[in-house]
Order: C-alpha cells, then sequence, then structure tokens
C-alpha cells in the first residue's frame, strides 16, 4: 500500500494577476522503502510537488494523502502534528541553525515536539550518519558534505515515514555527493523510509529505485525498476 498518495493533484499560483500551473493533473504513489527521484528541468514542478507531498502547501484540487490521511482535511494543528511525526525534510542548503550546535541542530524538532530524550536520540542519529565526535562544533565549523548529514540526522530524528529531498547534492562535489547518496540509500533500506527526491543528477536518480520524468507541472514518464 501507498504511503504517500498525490491523486490528480493540481497547484496553481497568481503572479502579476496571471495563473501559473506549477502542477497539473499530477498521480503518484510512493510505497514504504522506495526510492524515487524526480528529474527535469527547473521550473517543472519538482519542488512544489514535495512540498505538497510533506504538507508545507495543499493542492488547489486533488488529494494528497500520507498514510491515508488527506492532508488538506487536517486543521493546522494536525498538519503541524504530521510534519512533526511522519516527515522529514532535507534541503540543498542544509537550512542549519548557525547559532546551535550540530548536537542542538538535530535536537530541535525533538524538543518542539515534546518528545522525551532528544539529547539521546540525538546523539544515536549523529552515530547513524557517521559524526560522533562533532556534537559541539557549530555549522561554520563543518565541510559541506558534513553539514548535509547533519540535515539528514536531523531529518531522521523522529523517525519519519517519508523523506523528502530537494537536490541534497546540489552543493556539494561529486565524491562528497555521492557519499550522501549512499547514506539516503542506507536509510531507505534500513529504516523502510519512502524517500522522494527531486534531483539534477544522473548519478543520484541512477540509485533510485523509481525515475519520475516532469515537464511542465505533468509527469511525462514513470520508470521502475
Amino acid at each position: 500500500m501507498a504511503i504517500l498518495s498525490l491523486q490528480s493533484v493540481s497547484k496553481e499560483y497568481k503572479s502579476d494577476g496571471q495563473s501559473v500551473h506549477a502542477l497539473d493533473g499530477v498521480t503518484l504513489d510512493v510505497a514504504e522503502g522506495e526510492f524515487v527521484a524526480l528529474v527535469g528541468r527547473s521550473g517543472c514542478g519538482k519542488s512544489t510537488l514535495l512540498h505538497l507531498a510533506g504538507a508545507m502547501d495543499f493542492p488547489t484540487s486533488g488529494t494528497v494523502l500520507i498514510e491515508g490521511q488527506t492532508t488538506s482535511d487536517l486543521d493546522d494543528a494536525r498538519q503541524t502534528q504530521l510534519r512533526r511525526t511522519k516527515v522529514g525534510f532535507v534541503f540543498q542548503s542544509f537550512q542549519l541553525l548557525h547559532t546551535l550546535t550540530v548536537q542542538e541542530n538535530v535536537e530541535l524538532p525533538l524538543l518542539l515536539a515534546g518528545k522525551p530524550g532528544a539529547r539521546e536520540t540525538a546523539l544515536e542519529r549523529l552515530r547513524w550518519v557517521e559524526l560522533d565526535g562533532l556534537e559541539a562544533r557549530y555549522p561554520h565549523q563543518l565541510s559541506g558534505g558534513q553539514m548535509q548529514r547533519v540535515a539528514i540526522a536531523r531529518a531522521l530524528a523522529h523517525s519519519p515515514r517519508i523523506l523528502l529531498a530537494d537536490e541534497p547534492t546540489g552543493n556539494l562535489d561529486t565524491t562528497t555527493g555521492g557519499v550522501i547518496l549512499n547514506l539516503l540509500l542506507r536509510l531507505t533500506r534500513e529504516q523502510n523510509t519512502a524517500t522522494l527526491m527531486a534531483t539534477h543528477s544522473v548519478e543520484a536518480a541512477s540509485l533510485c529505485d523509481t525515475l519520475v520524468r516532469m515537464r511542465d507541472g505533468r509527469i511525462e514518464e514513470v520508470t521502475r525498476r
């Protein structure tokens, strides 16, 4: 059964009085333990799809379901709870708080959710991404690859069912990007997470179970390996 399902989803924005169709009738199911790559030119709708899949935004028409829950049917409190418990986010620009240590960055979502054992969980996640020993450092003291691993540890802090990654290797060199991709693949397999990644990288897409080609807000082709 699909853990994430988009059913005839469209998203329309207004820009200078004109309607912009960011997504147009997208239907896609993602199963647990499935690694999906979204590929296509900039502006094709990849990031919009990720935002809708993570309940950070909502469709103009159609339905987005996470574990059978329609995201747009939830009130603000339940939407926030869903994002804090079911979904993890990894961004191209890392989105770390530079006034917090590595450990504090990973602890933060757990503290916001009021979960006990935040320190122990943060340390365990940092060990999982092989950053144990760097807990007291600040982001500016890390390499780009280390910062992205902190971001992944933070995304995993609450053991999400769905992981959304938007160009996670875009700011990294090829070698470091390969490390991050293998880490995402490993967590998908070991944690049975549904991972949805937007990427321009052919190498990144080649590691995925499913390749979704997008163009002008639509899905052109879905290839399952």
